[in-house]
């Protein structure tokens, strides 16, 4: 199963012996991210994000594309692991190492989060970006159903 080609730089040669980034199902969406760190961390709860490199870097150059970076489901559901960010974007033209800012959403008196060094802590997705042009106007060509009605004015729950 073809898809586009992205040049990815290994800026961590742990990753060779832990798992290089790949797709760990034929259907995966995503590729796990490895914790690169010198040392087991600890995130308390309430602390600031902590700044983990994934030890690569890639290089998308296509501008209808991206890649997203987001928390592991198990790890951000289970653990409360989330991104201090919550979605990373890493855009076609970044070519320098992919960092998470991985976060404990968990609240007080609850233990700290420990990460070891390869850990797969976060994912990351490639997607689809529309770049559209824009035109100026003093007002829209044709009306919505729904118009300027904002949060919870369909009235859906």
């Amino acid at each position: 199963m073809g898809g586009p080609v992205i040049e990815l730089k290994v800026l961590d040669a742990r990753l060779h012996g832990w798992g290089m980034p790949r797709y760990q199902t034929a259907m995966a969406a995503a590729i796990d991210l490895h914790a690169c760190l010198d040392a087991p961390i600890e995130i308390a709860p309430g602390s600031p994000p902590a700044l983990i490199s994934s030890g690569i870097a890639v290089h998308i150059g296509d501008p209808g594309m991206a890649a997203l970076v987001l928390p592991r489901s198990g790890m951000g559901h289970k653990q409360g692991l989330v991104l201090g960010n919550l979605v990373g974007l890493i855009d076609a033209d970044y070519t320098g190492p992919i960092m998470v800012s991985a976060w404990n959403r968990n609240g007080p008196g609850t233990p700290p989060i420990r990460l070891s060094p390869g850990d797969r802590f976060a994912q990351m997705v490639f997607v689809p970006i529309l770049r559209p042009e824009f035109t100026v106007v003093e007002e829209f060509t044709a009306p919505s159903e729904r118009g300027a009605g904002g949060f919870g004015s369909t009235g859906h729950r």
